[in-house]
């Protein structure tokens, strides 16, 4: 692990930093910002997730001197004109810090539910999409979108997942992302998808820097 490269993933949550770890293995020592208590937040402001992820990516490089992945991700509900997209973690209200994820999730979905209340199947169009940017300091270095299609249920089911996971119904597979197992739901997810599409551009990344720091 000494000569891998070492990556911030600008995130606290372990499990980020876990998928990321099964994609590449050992080729890159993957640090989160739970390494770095000292740092500031960077400001989620950007009009669109690739404003978001580049800003934060940015961000936290010019803060701890380490290439930094970061993603933003989000739901898109095409009858709701894209919304809540890059607002879709505090569609129901600002998020407040210490606030419980799953009393926000649940606010989130009435919302949207609400919102949708009358619309037919056929106009419950969505997407998640997730962008994913790394960079140094200076500079952006690769990106990758990746997204998932699906159509809004009209109540939420499984138990599975978090955000809108209960109400992301994905047509092919029959189930809301929320009752789809964690090897199922990395096949099909926004993220699962960004994360396969940023790999080779990583792996060329670091065979043309050395992969070391």
């Amino acid at each position: 692990m000494s000569n891998a490269r070492a990556i911030l993933v600008a995130t606290t949550n372990p499990g980020k930093v876990r998928e990321l770890r099964a994609l590449l293995g050992d080729q890159v020592e993957w640090k989160s910002l739970a390494d770095f208590p000292g740092v500031g937040e960077v400001k989620e402001d950007g009009a669109t997730f690739a404003e978001n992820a580049r800003k934060k990516a940015l961000g936290y490089a010019q803060a701890t001197g380490l290439w930094t992945l970061a993603d933003d991700s989000g739901l898109v509900v095409d009858a709701l004109g894209g919304a809540p997209g890059v607002n879709s973690a505090r569609f129901s209200g600002e998020r407040a810090a210490g606030a419980d994820r799953h009393v926000i999730d649940r606010r989130n979905i009435e919302k949207l539910l609400s919102l949708l209340d009358g619309v037919p199947r056929q106009k419950r169009t969505a997407r998640f999409v997730c962008h994913l940017c790394l960079a140094d300091p200076q500079r952006v270095l690769i990106e990758a979108q990746g997204t998932v299609e699906g159509v809004i249920a009209t109540e939420p089911a499984g138990t599975g997942g978090f955000g809108y996971d209960p109400v992301f119904f994905v047509p092919q597979l029959g189930r809301t992302v929320a009752q789809l197992g964690d090897q199922e739901k990395n096949a099909v997810s926004h993220r699962g998808n960004a994360m396969r599409r940023l790999k080779p551009l990583l792996e060329e990344l670091l065979g043309r820097n050395g992969g070391s720091c």
